[in-house]
């Protein structure tokens, strides 16, 4: 696995960092809720910032406040970054939305092939209100987790899979022939985030649940929430700002990641090491 120098992660950190501050300006001037999750939780309560070896930011915001929030940015950060996601660009295949440097490349391995701008970039998770009925949360994680892994595969033949031998060739063949019926019968990589959107938004209407998620990750119970987990909101320090995380962060960073607090071995810290990068003096 290739890996970064030390001068250009952290020209990655800082150009993610600075993104991260303009996010925050339009949500804290418009009264938007938001917060770090996952690792970035685990940077700032280890780290007080980045993991040291890390490239990414990850930020969760209620979902009627990302649609407040995509309004705003469409006049005050059109002129310095692309808001990316199925619904700007039908070829950008993920359920997260990336706020990405307009000047500037970060394209992934497992989405070099992907014909859309892929630039240095915060991650957002829109997370919505989920059902507080066992059976039907049930079924509501189920769909979601399930079309957003098609809109994947529509775009991505053979994904980056976490285990290898017998297995990976197996599920690739899978996947491979999966990708190739859409494509085949001209299924659209928009009605398919529209599938998606509409599993992960179906509780919404509802004045309150107990809980809201994330539903499109690896599997769709890694992000969930309790809202009287979530709120009040506590700042934690987080390289030079303050930065807004759960209440109760404990029970979800352990649930992900066991003893979040101890160090991994060395070959278990992994980052997103780009395909292609390039900064923004580098495309001038």
């Amino acid at each position: 696995m290739r890996e970064y120098d030390n001068e250009t992660l952290k020209r990655v950190q800082q150009a993610e960092l600075s993104i991260l501050k303009d996010f925050m300006d339009i949500c804290d001037r418009h009264g938007l809720d938001y917060f770090g999750i996952a690792g970035t939780g685990i940077g700032a309560l280890r780290h007080q910032g980045f993991i040291p070896w890390d490239d990414d930011i990850d930020v969760a915001i209620p979902r009627e406040d990302y649609n407040k929030f995509l309004e705003y940015a469409k006049t005050e950060l059109d002129d310095k970054y692309i808001i990316m996601s199925t619904e700007y660009d039908s070829n950008y295949p993920l359920m997260t939305t990336r706020i990405m440097l307009k000047n500037s490349e970060f394209r992934e391995e497992a989405l070099k092939n992907i014909k859309c701008h892929l630039g240095i970039f915060l991650d957002v998770y829109p997370f919505d209100k989920i059902s507080d009925d066992p059976k039907e949360f049930k079924k509501q994680a189920r769909d979601a987790w399930f079309w957003s892994k098609l809109l994947i595969l529509r775009s991505i033949p053979f994904p980056v899979l976490g285990f290898k031998g017998f297995k990976k060739t197996l599920v690739h063949a899978a996947c491979g022939v999966v990708h190739f019926l859409m494509v085949l019968c001209r299924i659209s990589k928009k009605w398919l985030y529209k599938k998606c959107l509409e599993a992960s938004t179906r509780y919404n209407h509802y004045e309150k649940t107990e809980r809201l998620d994330f539903l499109c990750d690896t599997t769709p119970y890694m992000n969930i929430y309790k809202v009287s987990d979530i709120y009040p909101l506590q700042k934690l320090p987080f390289e030079d700002i303050m930065l807004n995380f759960p209440r109760s962060r404990h029970e979800n960073l352990t649930g992900m990641y066991g003893d979040y607090m101890q160090l991994p071995p060395e070959d278990k810290r992994k980052n997103h090491f780009p395909y292609s990068l390039k900064f923004e003096e580098d495309m001038k």
